[in-house]
Order: structure tokens, then C-alpha cells, then sequence
């Protein structure tokens, strides 16, 4: 049994059962996994995979459970590897970073500023997706860390660490009527007008259209983003009033536009890391995230990971 076999059938599995499409991720050829996924088959004594003349049609129930362990085995292989470098390259390698437009826009610049200033040799790479999408890089193994405030908490396989709680403003033309309001701003001043906001997946939209609901209103939302500054440039159009995390308005830059705190009428939505509960995290990666979120030390950190493990 090889490591190199594992890989073939997790990358099969993972390409929606194409071993033409594993073979190009691998850059390998296809009857070369699919000799070495045989060889692997016969020396297991089962069949991983159920096939239709050449085509992997299926996985069989105990493929399931020989994937599951080879996907296992390939983490604790990777994080082998990890220790090795810590010790011997301890402010060299790579951390990649899977998070929302709205956290890579906004709340990561000057963390990604500090960082690589402190660990030029690092390679970083930003991934950006919904929170669904972050997520599974991280499970996948493709991202060391997501950023989001949705989603994190559906997955079994990731500890989750608050970071900061943050709220939203409405942005609308200056001149715009709300800006000329005689009382505080309410629900039903902003659900009298077209709205545009997050899509339902992002940025705490969850707890927007919670407020609206227990209010009794039924907002008009005419239009739907997974990016801020797109959602800043359809009401720069007229087409409606924003709603979009205080943190992504900027007075300097976002010319033509005003805002107002809508923080006393939404519920604070709370920015979290997630992590697989069975990673080896670099130093550096510790570094990264207390840079984030000052609170969490690296004592705090692996503190979360082992109660996530005792809970698992």
C-alpha cells in the first residue's frame, strides 16, 4: 500500500468519479491511476469502486469507509510533513487563507500587511468564495483557515473561533430622504424603499431578514449580491438602498454615497475562523490569527481545537 494509491483514490473520488479528470489534476496518466487503484483493490481484497466496462460508475459501501481512512491518512501524512517544517524551516512556507469578498476587502488588509511584513517568506494566497464554498476548502484541505460569519458552524469537521462581532448601515445617494429623518431611523423607514443587500448564503443576511420578520415588515429586496462594492454600485445607480456591514463604508472613497448606523436594529453578527480539528497548524498560521483577532493566542487557539477533538 502506497501513499501515491491513497491519493489516486481520494483525487477519483473527489472528480466526481473521472479518472480522466483526476489523472490532469495529478498530472498523471489514466491508466496509470487506474492500474494502481486495481493493485490497491486486490491487495485490500474489496472493490473500492464499481465500474461499467472502464467507467467508475459507483462507490461501493466499503470503498466509502476505505475513502474516508485514505482521506484521514493523507491529512496526518500532510501534517507529518508540517512538524518537519516547523523545526527545520520554521518561518518559511505556504498559508492559504479561504474567506469571504467582504473579510478580504475589508477586515484582512491590514492583517495581511502586518503579516507578510513579519514573514516575507511565507507564501500567502487568498481564496474567496461564499461561506459553503470556504468552507469545504478547508475540509478539502485546499485552505488552512476560513473567514466567514455564516456557515462555519455546519460543519463537523471544524472548530470554530469567534473573532469579533460587527453590525450593518444603510447606505443610500447623498440627499436621500432618510438622511433628512425628523427621528431615528426605524425598520419601517428602510423597508419603504427598494433595498439591496448580501445574498441569503452571506455577511449575516440570516440576522437581517430575522429583524425584518419579527417586525412585521416585508421588506422589498430588488436585488441580491455576494460583494459589497457591487452592492454600493446599484445604489450609486438608484436602484435602491443599501444594507452592508458598517466596516465596508468608507467616507474617503465611497463617493456620492452617505451612511446611517442601523447597529440598534439588527442583531451583531460575529466573524469566526474555522479550522479542522485534526490539523497541525505552523507557527506562522498562530501568528496569522492572533494578528485577526488579538484574543486569540495560541494557547486559546489549541485550547478551541482539543475541546472540538474531546466533543468530536
Amino acid at each position: 500500500m502506497k501513499l501515491q494509491q491513497l491519493r489516486y483514490l481520494v483525487e477519483v473520488a473527489k472528480q466526481g468519479l473521472n479518472v480522466s479528470e483526476a489523472a490532469e489534476k495529478l498530472h498523471t496518466s489514466q491508466p496509470g491511476i487506474s492500474k494502481q487503484i486495481r493493485l490497491l483493490e486486490d491487495e485490500l481484497g474489496i472493490q473500492v469502486f464499481i465500474r461499467n466496462g472502464k467507467r467508475v460508475v459507483a462507490v461501493s459501501e466499503p470503498g466509502k469507509e476505505v475513502l474516508r481512512i485514505s482521506e484521514r491518512i493523507l491529512r496526518e501524512a500532510q501534517n507529518l510533513k508540517r512538524v518537519g517544517e516547523e523545526f527545520s524551516r520554521e518561518a518559511e512556507g505556504a498559508l492559504t487563507i479561504a474567506t469571504t469578498h467582504t473579510q478580504a476587502r475589508y477586515a484582512l488588509p491590514k492583517v495581511i500587511t502586518a503579516f507578510v511584513q513579519r514573514y516575507p517568506k511565507v507564501r500567502l494566497s487568498i481564496k474567496q468564495g461564499s461561506p459553503t464554498q470556504i468552507c469545504d476548502m478547508v475540509v478539502s484541505g485546499e485552505a488552512d483557515l476560513a473567514i466567514a460569519t455564516e456557515g462555519i458552524s455546519l460543519y463537523k469537521e471544524l472548530a470554530m473561533l469567534p473573532c469579533y462581532e460587527w453590525n450593518r448601515s444603510v447606505v443610500a445617494p447623498q440627499g436621500h430622504p432618510l438622511f433628512s429623518l425628523d427621528h431615528p431611523l426605524t425598520l419601517a423607514d428602510i423597508a419603504s424603499y427598494p433595498i439591496i443587500t448580501y445574498d441569503f448564503a452571506f455577511a449575516g443576511r440570516s440576522k437581517i431578514n430575522q429583524s425584518f420578520h419579527d417586525a412585521g415588515l416585508s421588506p422589498n429586496v430588488v436585488l441580491t449580491a455576494i460583494d459589497t462594492d457591487v452592492i454600493k454600485t446599484y445604489v450609486r445607480l438608484g436602484l435602491g438602498i443599501g444594507i452592508i456591514a458598517s466596516m465596508a463604508f468608507e467616507p474617503g472613497q465611497d463617493q456620492g454615497l452617505a451612511a446611517l448606523d442601523a447597529g440598534k436594529l439588527f442583531e451583531p453578527s460575529t466573524t469566526k475562523i474555522g479550522i479542522r480539528k485534526d490539523a497541525y497548524l505552523r507557527g506562522y498560521a498562530y501568528t496569522f490569527i492572533e494578528l485577526f483577532a488579538p484574543h486569540l493566542t495560541r494557547k486559546a487557539v489549541d485550547g478551541a481545537l482539543h475541546h472540538s477533538e474531546d466533543e468530536a
